[in-house]
């Protein structure tokens, strides 16, 4: 089902502050709008250097030969100014959608009292977002800036959605957690998980990989502090082996993901300050348990990459007390 007819709404200065997406790393400003449930985790505690193996249990695991992409029944030349909306793979867990348009675009996902806002591309290169919500019913809103916090809406479509599972939004690509088949951060993932012999190991060896690969950025961290939009790329950061927390969430899901295991992208708050801050919630069949981690089976867990790498306290909190906001 593509968007309905071309609308024109002028937006309240409340809605334009609700829309104001910014998608930042540790320290920095809230993502999107929403009010969502919290994730059960426990609380962590800091270890520098040993104890990152631990034990591992399970059902046997296969990486999957086939990674689960996101694609869109639009491509660029479908894209129109006010938005076109594609709804056709909500089962899947995702929406697509495509503008052509020089003004400033957000789309907005919205179901019952929560909302989630994304900018938007005006090149006509389509925008993959999760329906992250669970089923319901969506609402699904192109708006474009007019001047100012003044927004209009171009285009709308809505949606009752059944989702084949809980975990398909969380086991594709998004505008979020951005990676294909050929993405680096999958081929390195399916070299790391080729040994596990449980869903455990192969997370064991995705976590301990990013924490020993990627070195905290301060000034990344710096320069993003107030920017509107930042997304993280798996593959720069995999590549550089530097970013912030939005970056070690994103590399460990893409990973994760691209091997069958579900994994979200959180974002919210960290005692002892309310650091803004973005960590993992994973899901696995059987365990893993160490001096940083505790991941039970077949429940979401908490899993802070940037914590356990050693970023600074002051930066991502002190891994006790987490306040979930968003979930991509």
């Amino acid at each position: 089902m593509r968007g309905g007819a071309h609308k024109a709404r002028l937006l309240n200065a409340a809605l334009v502050v609700a829309l104001a997406l910014t998608v930042l790393g540790c320290g920095g400003s809230p993502s999107g709008s929403s009010d969502g449930a919290t994730d059960g985790a426990a609380t962590m505690s800091r270890v520098f250097g040993g104890g990152s193996e631990g034990t591992t249990d399970g059902p046997a695991y296969t990486p999957p030969q086939d990674v689960m992409l996101s694609p869109a029944a639009i491509n660029a030349s479908d894209a129109t100014d006010w938005g076109t909306i594609d709804t056709s793979t909500t089962t899947d867990g995702y929406v697509t959608v495509a503008v052509t348009n020089t003004e400033r675009i957000k789309f907005q996902v919205i179901c019952g009292d929560m909302s989630y806002n994304y900018d938007v591309p005006g090149d006509g290169t389509p925008v993959t977002c999760p329906l992250n919500m669970g089923n319901g019913f969506y609402t699904f809103r192109v708006m474009q800036n007019t001047s100012g916090d003044n927004y209009v809406e171009l285009n709308s479509s809505d949606a009752d959605v059944t989702l084949a599972n809980e975990f398909t939004p969380f086991l594709r690509p998004s505008t979020i957690v951005r990676y294909d088949d050929g993405s680096a951060c999958v081929a390195k993932a399916r070299e790391l998980v080729a040994p596990a012999a449980n869903q455990g190991d192969a997370l064991q060896a995705v976590c301990n990989f990013v924490i020993g690969h990627v070195s905290y950025d301060n000034d990344k961290a710096s320069k993003v502090a107030n920017v509107t939009g930042y997304l993280p790329n798996p593959d720069e950061t995999l590549a550089t082996g530097k970013g912030i927390c939005f970056d070690y969430a994103a590399l460990g899901a893409a990973m994760l993901r691209s091997q069958g295991i579900p994994a979200k992208v959180m974002t919210g708050y960290v005692s002892p300050e309310d650091v803004y801050h973005a960590w993992m919630s994973v899901y696995i069949d059987g365990s893993w348990h160490n001096v940083q981690f505790s991941v039970d089976p077949k429940t979401w867990t908490r899993v802070d990459l940037t914590f356990a790498a050693g970023a600074s306290a002051g930066l991502v909190g002190d891994g006790k007390e987490y306040t979930d906001r968003y979930t991509y």
